[in-house]
């Protein structure tokens, strides 16, 4: 039996195009060959994101059962390539995840199944690597981490969006929280402390170096001569004393300017 062109019961049934100059198919999120007929309300969407962007929910992608072809436009069972024979096997898109019914043509995605979703990287054992205490899906460079049980379940702290679903490149803290990639090289440009805990990003030696030459510069005023205030390091978590200064204050057991003083 012959497939339509046009079906009369879903909108969109038309091409759309990531390059409309070189008519390369897509969207500004994915480059791919097809459309996806949502199953919650039954209208063609080039991606969920596209989906969700107009909606007022969330397209379910694993109830995805249709799609549509860019290049025949017609609609049927969704897969790796067309089904149609006019388009001879034309595949839909480089990368295909029959789980979570995600397709991509230029960037490298793996499908963890502990996720069970898909992530961008190589793969798991070669460039990424999944923490079952975390929950999450880390790159190999961090396999040395501080793990926290199920941290994923957060959201990011800078953008707010949750960590899991994510298809965003997420950095590990050493304190053993995450953010997105992206939001934490934005967040470091005018903070070194996490946003959640207060701990040092990273290794401030080279920082507090500093702090410590420009201190030995300066001169406390006479009445406050000799005069200590009671801080608390938020990277060794420990209270002491630490001279008088109106803005640092140098922790006595682990040496960090990370401090607060304790009123």
């Amino acid at each position: 039996m012959t497939e339509s062109r046009v079906d009369q019961n879903i909108t969109g049934q038309t091409a759309s195009y990531r390059d409309p100059l070189n008519l390369t198919f897509g969207c500004r999120h994915y480059k791919r060959n097809c459309k996806l007929v949502s199953s919650c309300c039954n209208l063609l969407y080039t991606c969920r994101f596209c989906h969700d962007h107009v909606a007022d929910h969330c397209m379910d992608r694993k109830g995805t059962s249709k799609m549509m072809c860019m290049k025949c436009l017609i609609i049927q069972p969704v897969g790796a390539t067309c089904s149609t024979p006019s388009c001879e096997n034309l595949s839909m898109a480089k990368y295909y995840c029959a789980i979570c019914r995600l397709f991509d043509d230029e960037r490298e995605i793996y499908h963890c199944p502990y996720c069970g979703l898909c992530r961008l990287g190589k793969g798991l054992g070669i460039d990424y690597f999944h923490c079952m205490s975390c929950n999450v899906c880390m790159s190999r460079s961090v396999s040395v981490h501080t793990c926290r049980e199920m941290r994923s379940e957060d959201k990011c702290p800078i953008c707010h969006e949750f960590i899991f679903s994510s298809s965003s490149p997420i950095k590990a803290l050493h304190c053993g929280h995450l953010m997105h990639s992206a939001c934490f090289h934005a967040y470091t440009c005018s903070h070194y402390t996490c946003p959640i805990c207060s701990k040092s990003l990273g290794n401030m030696e080279v920082y507090f170096g500093l702090l410590d030459a420009l201190l030995a510069e300066e001169e406390i005023p006479s009445e406050h001569a000799g005069e200590t205030q009671v801080i608390l390091c938020n990277d060794c978590e420990k209270r002491g004393d630490s001279c008088f200064h109106w803005l640092y204050h140098k922790c006595p057991h682990c040496g960090s300017f990370n401090t607060e003083v304790v009123v």
